[in-house]
């Protein structure tokens, strides 16, 4: 049998859920035996706000469009180092780190990115959202787990 890399993508964020489906991930599925392994971290900012209205109709000036790109690039480094620090406390060496971030709606950019990348499984947290809430604000991981492309592990933290 070939000894190709394995390749897992979490889908992190700033929540509690997404993090602990990253340890769960690692605790899991990433053995310590298994060198073969790339974990993929991908984080999904929201789209640009370049073209957005205010409740006005007026564009936003450049200077407010520059500080809520700047936000969401530093709120995408937190997310990743925080990541990291999750992946440290595993003190596993042998673990392969991809860090990816994507822009735009995240249910499209994850399942595009898990194609792309060729992922072998894509791991998400679930917030636990009731029905109602859930059939009002949608499910990023029920989404992706009707449309990805490859099998999907939704982790409910206890």
């Amino acid at each position: 049998m070939e000894n190709r890399e394995r390749k897992i993508m979490v889908a992190v964020d700033e929540s509690e859920e997404s993090m602990y489906a990253l340890s769960w991930s690692i605790s899991n599925l990433i053995s310590d035996t298994n060198n073969n392994s790339k974990l993929v971290l991908l984080y999904v900012k929201p789209p640009s706000a370049v073209y957005s209205l205010d409740s006005a109709g007026y564009i936003f000036s450049s200077e407010t469009v520059d500080a809520l790109e700047r936000f969401s690039t530093q709120l995408a480094k937190s997310v990743m180092k925080r990541a990291e620090a999750i992946c440290r406390n595993f003190d596993a060496t042998n673990i392969n780190i991809e860090k990816v971030v994507g822009t735009g709606e995240a249910k499209s950019v994850i399942c595009n990115a898990a194609k792309k990348l060729g992922v072998d499984t894509l791991v998400m947290g679930s917030h636990g959202y009731g029905f109602i809430k859930r059939t009002l604000l949608g499910s990023v991981s029920d989404y992706c787990a009707k449309n990805a492309k490859c099998p999907v592990v939704i982790v409910k933290q206890p």
